[in-house]
């Protein structure tokens, strides 16, 4: 594992002055399959991504969106977790999707994990309602993140959760860095209407933040809708 390790952060360190790092936004062809293989099989991202999903409280039953789902790391995890529910993932790569499937093949052919190849602001989903959302280092890429996200509420059930995860990858990012995109995704789920927001950290260099929202309940009947001021 730690020659395996060593060889992705020299591949990093090379590739990223070059340009790489600009296939991770949206992996294509060969190079994308490289991206792809780093992504899956980098022991921070492997560990950001299932210290997400432990976040998240996934149950049994449960039904899940993953925006920007890339090799199925996180996918792999939830499925794991919602053993007899379903867990979508979705991506703009063609390959990413590819290798998500590989990853998770067994659970796709048992109908508990379906892949879709679109955009986030092409988004169009007939699995909801669904109980629970992840986004792991996509969100800051969405056009609009807050109409993204607002339009995100609502495939969710009152109630349903969302994780929102970012890891900056921007050259000298520290614990810094990280309070800052925190605060960033915070204000964003804010924005969109989410409520009972908290934040956790991971401690990797540079730190993980995670910001965990909510959709409002549904309202008891008879009740009136608490007024806005």
């Amino acid at each position: 594992m730690k020659i395996k390790e060593r060889v992705l952060g020299r591949i990093l360190r090379w590739w990223g002055p070059r340009g790489g790092l600009a296939q991770f936004r949206r992996p294509t062809g060969v190079v994308g399959h490289v991206v792809g293989w780093i992504m899956g099989g980098r022991s921070s991202n492997v560990a950001r991504n299932r210290w997400a999903v432990r976040l998240l409280d996934v149950q049994p039953t449960d039904r899940v969106i993953e925006l920007g789902c890339g090799p199925g790391v996180a996918i792999a995890a939830l499925a794991t977790r919602a053993s007899r529910g379903l867990v979508v993932g979705v991506d703009h790569s063609q390959v990413m999707i590819r290798q998500a499937g590989r990853r998770n093949r067994t659970a796709i052919r048992t109908g508990r994990v379906r892949l879709v190849h679109t955009s986030v602001e092409s988004l169009s989903i007939s699995d909801g309602p669904f109980d629970a959302a992840l986004a792991v280092n996509t969100a800051g890429m969405w056009p609009d993140p807050a109409a993204r996200l607002r339009e995100l509420a609502r495939l969710l059930r009152p109630g349903g959760r969302i994780a929102l995860v970012s890891q900056p990858r921007c050259p000298g990012a520290t614990a810094a860095t990280s309070a800052v995109a925190a605060h960033e995704l915070a204000s964003q789920l804010a924005e969109a209407g989410f409520e009972r927001l908290r934040t956790e950290m991971l401690d990797l260099d540079p730190p993980v933040a995670c910001v965990i929202g909510h959709v409002a309940p549904a309202a008891e009947p008879g009740t009136r809708p608490a007024a806005r001021l």
